[in-house]
């Protein structure tokens, strides 16, 4: 047996030791599968709290850092926290339509306060997920991931047109925006359809990558390197930078967005021990991975980084690629690390133009919405949970749209029900557990 193929099938082996060599070209295919989707985020924020150039990039820092942290974590339990497996953590789009509702209506403040709370609860939460598993089938996290990803175009297309700077400026939805959307959009569809191995998972970095090509082309000021050039090249974060305010109804929707994330942890563990280990995870695997997630939302928390959770698209490489070692993973975790102290890397991310990330983001949330309904898909679509996701949807859809409906309610409760999400989340669950199952329904009515 060759040297090569020896090294080779260490990669396939959690505690394998694969060559320096071999390991980093796989470690740096799960960064590049990642990276746009960690930094994007964060970025968005910043365009939805007002924050400065200069925080926007401690932000993307900041979730460079945490990411790094969360997938080592994992990787090398802590007493408990981390699930020993391999995985790639980092920012979540999920929690977006959550995040914007808390930044839009108290500032990055709430948001870091209600995340370390929530982060506090999900420790817990990782403690008895066994015995909650059951209040969660596909109908309630497929309604809540479908509500997910609808939610999240407004902002796609908001980014389409320009964002609030253009807004500002009176050139929303100008042609040069729609022009480097659409070119972006086109390009990462089109590796997404027809690319093979790193270029399909790699799309919307490829995408963002010719769409910024044609900002500098076209000029006008579309990418501004003024940041960029004043950046330092090392920094660490600032603890408690942006501060922390502590509001009840942002605590609640952070938590009730902790439990449905942790209930996707699931689905992201199972795929990587089937795809990877070719076993079912176990509840110490599950619990350790959403006790990591928890411990690390608080301290992301006091240094700027978003919530987090597994990459769905790494878990697909590891399903593809059957790569396994803990020292790729590793890797991943260092040079997250790495780019994170480095202000030059998260200000070069910043002089992205907003509509080449609405164009590239919308693929991922349309991808969003489709897993949603993959989910619902895994359960009989039976008259009762037809009309279970139909209410819910309805009911949240159209309270977000109308939300003077809620004018007479406590304000705790306008903000809680002004987010369609929690108002989906909490009518599909509830009526999951009062709505009797159709064979039991039947067995009633004959009874009578």
């Amino acid at each position: 047996m060759s040297k090569n193929t020896v090294t080779d099938s260490e990669l396939m082996k959690f505690d394998g030791k694969p060559s320096w060599g071999i390991a980093f070209p796989q470690a740096m295919q799960h960064v590049l599968a990642m990276l746009i989707g960690n930094i994007t985020p964060p970025m968005l924020i910043a365009g939805i709290c007002g924050l400065s150039p200069e925080e926007k990039i401690m932000l993307t820092q900041a979730a460079m850092i945490i990411g790094g942290i969360t997938t080592l974590l994992q990787l090398f339990p802590v007493f408990g926290f981390g699930m020993k497996l391999p995985n790639v953590m980092g920012v979540a789009f999920a929690y977006m339509p959550i995040l914007t509702v808390i930044g839009q209506q108290y500032g990055i403040a709430a948001i870091f306060g209600s995340q370390l709370a929530a982060g506090f609860v999900s420790i817990f939460i990782g403690m008895i997920i066994g015995r909650i598993r059951k209040f969660f089938p596909p109908i309630v996290c497929g309604t809540v991931v479908l509500c997910i990803g609808l939610s999240l175009y407004k902002t796609a297309v908001n980014y389409i047109g320009g964002g609030s700077g253009a807004s500002a400026a009176g050139t929303f939805g100008a042609p040069q925006f729609w022009l480097l959307a659409i070119v972006t959009l086109l390009v990462t569809l089109a590796c997404n359809f027809f690319g093979k191995r790193l270029v399909k998972v790699s799309g919307m970095l490829i995408g963002i990558a010719v769409g910024y090509v044609l900002a500098l082309i076209l000029g006008g000021g579309l990418v501004n390197f003024n940041d960029f050039n004043s950046a330092g090249w090392f920094s660490l974060p600032i603890p408690f930078y942006f501060g922390m305010e502590f509001h009840a109804d942002a605590i609640i929707m952070m938590i009730l967005m902790y439990v449905v994330q942790a209930v996707q942890t699931i689905g992201d563990v199972s795929s990587t021990t089937m795809g990877g280990f070719e076993r079912e995870c176990t509840d110490a695997e599950l619990g350790g991975a959403i006790k990591g997630q928890g411990l690390c939302g608080m301290i992301g928390a006091c240094i700027g980084g978003l919530p987090t959770d597994p990459y769905s698209q790494n878990v697909g490489l590891i399903c593809t690629t059957k790569v396994v070692s803990r020292r790729v993973f590793t890797l991943v975790g260092i040079v997250m690390l790495l780019a994170g102290i480095c202000p030059k890397f998260s200000a070069l991310m910043a002089t992205i133009p907003q509509s080449v990330l609405g164009g590239a983001t919308l693929t991922v949330f349309a991808a969003i919405t489709m897993s949603g309904i993959e989910l619902l898909n895994e359960q009989k679509m039976s008259y009762r949970n037809k009309m279970i996701v139909g209410v819910a949807l309805a009911i949240g859809v159209g309270i977000e749209s109308k939300p003077e409906i809620l004018q007479f309610l406590p304000q705790l409760a306008q903000n809680i029900l002004g987010s369609s999400l929690m108002v989906s989340f909490l009518v599909v669950f509830l009526l999951n557990i009062l709505v009797p199952d159709d064979e039991e329904e039947v067995k009633t009515r004959l009874a009578l």
